[in-house]
């Protein structure tokens, strides 16, 4: 099949080179040409596009663009596509759009005779050789042609065990993607996805976070009365070792992972983390996934403390911080402690 790629950053072009691998050909185009002609030379693309316009020219009907624009960008991005295509070709968002401007945007397109499909993709930068778990969504017909496209990209059968009594239900789960529902679900799927990626990132940033500080009876301690006191010393006498935690944990441990492996592989290479500042981003999704479980009245406590979290990393509770150091102060004369 011919695929039509905007947007060949590092998950794009990987994409691109997957499908390349597959027998499919794939036309790319970025915003900057230097980008495309670094992709032809890598081999990610079979052939580069200068603009939007020749990206379609090269595509014979019926045409598949894939997308793979940040969520912000995908609007525009369709505003300057959607007048060169055809009835009948089909746009793929393969970003991390919010499931609901997948609704909306299906609906325009359907007024043109253009099908959406939206695909929620997981796998970043190592799915060239792992592959891509893809939760999509949209109409029946639309999802079924491009089928051959979505089992190249996915990681297949054998790269996970199969589950016990699973017996031979099959299904494209087993290949690593799956039809979720018609237009919006895909992208539903995989912003729930991401959101528990937060809170299961939190519960190992916390939980070694806690292993780091198992010395701490060592250390002194000032006496005063702004410091709550460690009760006894002695039951934090541990100099653990992280990076070896995270290994031993790989191998037998029911918190073993992919993230886990990542993270060993991590501090295998910089026990002290030390070019990492500890400043860390939210593209959307998190935030979504809680808006979704407030809709929905359902509880999610581990998700929502985990993107709060992700607020404080960046500074944003510092204003607050300064509130309570202001109301300690008024009500009991208390003064801040210097930062260690």
């Amino acid at each position: 099949m011919e695929i039509g790629m905007i947007g060949i950053g590092r998950m794009g072009a990987n994409m691109a080179k997957r499908l390349l691998r597959a027998g499919h050909k794939c036309v790319g185009y970025a915003r900057r040409q230097e980008t495309v002609q670094a992709r032809i030379q890598d081999g990610s693309i079979s052939d580069g596009a200068t603009s939007l316009q020749d990206l379609v020219s090269k595509l014979q009907p019926r045409r598949i663009i894939w997308v793979m624009v940040p969520a912000a960008s995908v609007d525009a991005t369709l505003e300057t596509l959607v007048p060169l295509l055809d009835k009948g070709d089909i746009i793929v968002d393969g970003g991390n759009s919010y499931y609901r401007d997948d609704i909306r945007r299906a609906d325009m397109l359907e007024k043109h005779g253009i099908h959406y499909v939206d695909s929620g993709t997981s796998g970043g930068v190592w799915g060239l050789e792992r592959g891509y778990c893809q939760m999509i969504g949209g109409e029946d017909e639309t999802v079924a042609y491009l089928d051959p496209i979505f089992k190249a990209l996915a990681p297949g059968k054998e790269t996970a065990p199969a589950t016990p009594e699973r017996g031979q239900k099959g299904g494209t789960a087993e290949e690593g993607y799956l039809h979720c529902g018609p237009h919006g679900a895909g992208h539903f799927v995989k912003m729930v996805h991401n959101g528990i990626e937060y809170g299961i990132m939190a519960a190992y940033a916390e939980g070694f976070g806690i292993l780091q500080k198992a010395n701490i009876g060592k250390n002194t301690h000032e006496i005063d009365a702004e410091t709550a006191p460690l009760q006894d010393p002695r039951f934090y006498q541990y100099d653990i070792d992280i990076p070896e935690v995270a290994e031993l944990w790989r191998r037998g441990s029911v918190v073993g992972s992919w993230l886990l492996d990542l993270t060993a592989h991590a501090l295998l290479k910089d026990p002290n983390l030390s070019q990492f500042q500890g400043r860390v981003s939210d593209s959307g999704e998190g935030r979504w996934t809680i808006q979704a479980a407030i809709d929905e009245g359902m509880p999610a406590h581990v998700l929502s403390a985990a993107l709060f979290s992700r607020f404080s990393s960046r500074g944003e509770g510092e204003y607050g911080n300064k509130i309570l150091s202001a109301m300690r102060f008024e009500f009991g004369g208390h003064h801040e402690k210097e930062s260690k």
